[in-house]
């Protein structure tokens, strides 16, 4: 962390606020362990199903008691995390995360495994989008490349790791060790934030028009997730998708949804999320595509197979932190758009492949769409958070890993759908060219620049502001000196909790005064605008 605190100059002058590194690196952490509680207990599922004496069905479940309340109150937990303390949503969500773990690791009874999961989701949900906030709140505008690369490339990273981990822990120490292993590193993250982050606001509860609309968002979400994740051994689940539709669609027109659009609008994120999800998409049919064939059709050993698809992390843990320095240095848009041309050409390269795989042949491929998922991943979040307006950074922050999450999820579903409609012989070839597909529509939507990048911002004759225009979001920084550039600065001194220098149930209570709200909308609780 550094040390460089608030120094004085001379009049005007705006003293640069210290980046706190140490911070970067307990989101980095606890996006680890979020991620990797998404894939590491699926190897343990028929340890847990003999243990337990139930059922594999019902052992399932100690997999989507996770998973669903992760993804289901994402949007939920971003509205909500923009009107907190930050650093009492982090105690608290990485404490019970830690106790919710050693439950897990205790249960005597599949109901009790079952109970702990969920409310480890939960909390999880609040790990994953408070994470990305901690990062870049933690550092001046300059480094957010580099700090935002820390919770992107090490959340996949326990990802694709689970389930090789999950298989060490369950042969020398059983699957009670999968659920304990989380544990030391989550204490290291909660000494860390106890000690280095600033004290903020406190805690409140949602109110009751909150908890509608989380009901809400969680009832389409399940819905939806469960019919993709059930659709990839019976495809007739997928009749279940419109029925997301009514609760979400409801949700996005009332009060609670309006924000959450308006915020999006406002920094012209649409087409980022989309080359998000385009690229979790593409990156889990692949993987789904990978693994399948090697085992099933080339006679791989679970072994090999695992050791050749491990090119991916690989490529793309080395590359993580050379996109964020990239765009630190050139621009976010740049880096991004490089990292997802390298990611469609390494998958491009596996089509023509056919059914006759070697490990090497697969295995430089991989790690060149790895090593274009690396560079990708901070510089694209640091571009959407960055262009965010600064007192909604936890909402976009949530719909940015709802729709990686999404990506995830549909991934597989498509590429099953598409492995049976080719017919015998192509079911390989047209898993992995759906997923190139993918991959090569992410490059012109992450290339597309967004609204509060190519609006200049104007002083008081109308005329542009010195330091701003197209490409300044971009560069991460300003010309010193400016008011852009001072701004800047002010933003990233301030308490996480207080954006925008008000109390945030101050703004909560302003009608629409919360940027992208429409004309006469209201926000939150508050009552319609009086003439």
């Amino acid at each position: 962390m550094s040390d460089r605190g608030f120094g004085s100059g001379p009049s005007g002058h705006v003293p640069e606020p210290a980046d706190r590194w140490l911070l970067v690196a307990v989101a980095g952490m606890l996006s680890f362990v979020a991620m990797l509680d998404m894939n590491i207990v699926n190897i343990a599922l028929a340890a847990i199903s003999d243990s337990l004496d139930v059922s594999a069905a019902t052992a399932q479940w100690a997999v989507l008691a996770y998973q669903l309340p992760v993804v289901a109150l994402l949007l939920p937990v971003g509205r909500w995390l923009d009107g907190v303390g930050q650093r009492s949503a982090l105690l608290v969500a990485a404490g019970g995360f830690t106790l919710c773990s050693a439950l897990a690791a205790a249960a005597p009874w599949a109901a009790w495994l079952i109970a702990a999961r969920l409310a480890q989701g939960a909390f999880g949900a609040v790990l994953f989008v408070l994470m990305p906030v901690l990062a870049i709140r933690s550092v001046r505008p300059e480094a957010r490349g580099r700090a935002m690369s820390v919770p992107a490339t090490l959340g996949p990273l326990g990802a694709v790791t689970g389930p090789a981990v999950g298989g060490l822990l369950l042969d020398h120490l059983g699957w009670r060790a999968v659920f304990l292993v989380k544990i030391p590193v989550c204490l290291l993250a909660l000494a860390v934030a106890w000690r280095a982050m600033p004290g903020d606001g406190r805690l409140r509860a949602l109110d009751r028009r909150s908890l509608a609309d989380a009901v809400l968002v969680a009832a389409g979400v399940t819905v939806l997730l469960v019919s993709l994740t059930l659709s990839y051994d019976a495809p007739a689940w997928l009749l279940l998708v419109p029925a997301a539709v009514p609760p979400l669609w409801w949700w996005l027109r009332g009060p609670g949804g309006r924000p959450v659009t308006g915020a999006l609008r406002a920094s012209g994120a649409y087409p980022a999320h989309g080359a998000v999800l385009g690229l979790a998409a593409a990156f889990a049919a692949m993987h789904y595509v990978a693994a399948l064939h090697l085992q099933r059709d080339s006679g791989f050993t679970a072994t090999a197979t695992g050791l050749t698809l491990l090119a991916f992390p690989l490529g793309m843990g080395v590359a993580g932190p050379v996109g964020g320095r990239l765009a630190d240095r050139y621009g976010a848009r740049p880096a991004a758009v490089a990292g997802a041309c390298l990611t469609a050409a390494g998958l491009l390269l596996l089509v023509p492949l056919g059914d006759g795989w070697t490990p090497l042949d697969i295995a430089w491929r991989l790690a060149l769409a790895g090593v274009g998922m690396g560079l990708n991943g901070g510089p694209t979040q640091a571009l959407v958070m960055g262009s965010a307006p600064p007192e909604r950074t936890a909402t976009v922050a949530s719909t940015l890993q709802l729709s990686r999450s999404l990506g995830f999820t549909v991934g597989p579903a498509l590429a099953t759908a598409a492995w049976g409609l080719s017919g015998p012989g192509g079911g390989v070839t047209a898993g992995l060219a759906l997923a190139a597909v993918a991959a090569c529509a992410a490059v012109p939507l992450i290339a597309v620049r967004g609204r509060a990048e190519t609006a200049p911002a104007t002083g008081p004759s109308g005329t542009p502001a010195p330091g701003t225009g197209p490409g300044t979001i971009d560069r991460g920084h300003r010309h010193a000196g400016t008011p852009a550039h001072a701004a800047d600065r002010a933003s990233a001194a301030r308490p996480a909790d207080a954006p925008s220098g008000r109390p945030a149930r101050e703004r909560d209570d302003q009608p629409g005064s919360r940027p992208g709200d429409e004309p006469g909308e209201t926000t939150d609780a508050a009552p319609a605008a009086r003439p």
